[in-house]
């Protein structure tokens, strides 16, 4: 039985929550070799100088070439195949690291760059763009390789303008504010908490419970701010899990729905023909196998 690794820390070793290195170290590291497919519990950016090869995130594969940025959502499952070194910066942080350096949680939620279901193509901002963030990266690269006081607090700094060059560049879903308005605040915390529990909890009531809400309300908010109801955001988080255990690993049906919060098989593949109108089977063999 295989299953899809999963990074829970940025340094396991370390109680650390921030990390950047050049991708062609990685790369020397690894010996060319290509990593299995892998997900972390916390975002990573891969700033992409020079580079040939593909880099497969969830159920899309997207060609890596020069000057371009990616974004991994927390869940995400991905995995770069170079077929020569690159040259870049992989960085990574945690919701930890946000926090202890004064960048609130909903900033991160306010960018369109980070997405933890559907399709995630990398950013390809202008020359002039690019080499603004690079040289954000080049930065947060010096100070994090040395000693300094308020360390962590200027790596914050720079990498929030890194964000909001990368958010300006790709033109949509301009920052308003830092400053949460309720409706955007309750927004982050159903979504934080379907992630925590969505293989446990498949109804809107549960999660309206949670948050001191009633459904109707829950699902008029839903509904306003992200186009779908919270019942439908929920069943799309389980479909997505559901595509990526089906993707990545060689679990049977049977385990996929299990590990998803349905006893019954029949009624995991139901669900899934429902919202695919295919079957898990037939997603596995003609969907990845193909």
């Amino acid at each position: 039985m295989s299953t899809v690794k999963t990074y829970q820390k940025v340094n396991p070793d370390k109680d650390v929550s921030f990390g950047i290195s050049k991708m062609e170290a990685i790369y020397t590291k690894r010996m060319g070799k290509v990593d299995a497919p892998h997900r972390h519990n916390y975002f990573t950016v891969l700033i992409v100088d020079k580079a040939s090869g593909f880099h497969k995130i969830d159920f899309n594969t997207y060609t890596l070439s020069g000057g371009q940025i990616y974004f991994v959502a927390p869940g995400q499952v991905h995995q770069v195949i170079e077929t020569e070194k690159s040259v870049g910066y992989s960085m990574v942080f945690s919701n930890q690291f946000l926090i202890e350096n004064s960048i609130p949680l909903s900033f991160i939620a306010s960018l369109n760059l980070f997405h933890n279901y559907g399709q995630s193509p990398p950013l390809q901002p202008n020359k002039e763009q690019f080499g603004i963030i690079q040289s954000f990266a080049d930065e947060i690269f010096k100070r994090h390789h040395r000693e300094a006081i308020m360390k962590n607090l200027s790596i914050g700094a720079f990498l929030k303008l890194l964000l909001i060059e990368c958010n300006a560049s790709c033109a949509m879903n301009p920052i308003a504010s830092d400053v949460d308005s309720s409706g955007d605040n309750l927004i982050r915390k159903f979504k934080q908490a379907v992630d925590n529990t969505f293989k446990q909890e498949h109804s809107t009531s549960h999660y309206a419970r949670e948050l001191h809400i009633t459904p109707d309300h829950l699902n008029r908010t839903i509904k306003a701010k992200i186009g779908k109801t919270a019942k439908d955001y929920i069943q799309t988080r389980i479909i997505t899990e559901a595509k990526r255990l089906l993707y990545f690993t060689d679990l049977s049906n049977k385990e996929i729905g299990f590990e998803l919060g349905f006893n019954e098989p029949a009624n995991f593949s139901a669900f899934f023909k429902k919202h695919t109108q295919v079957s898990p089977s037939n997603f596995k063999k003609n969907e990845i196998k193909e």
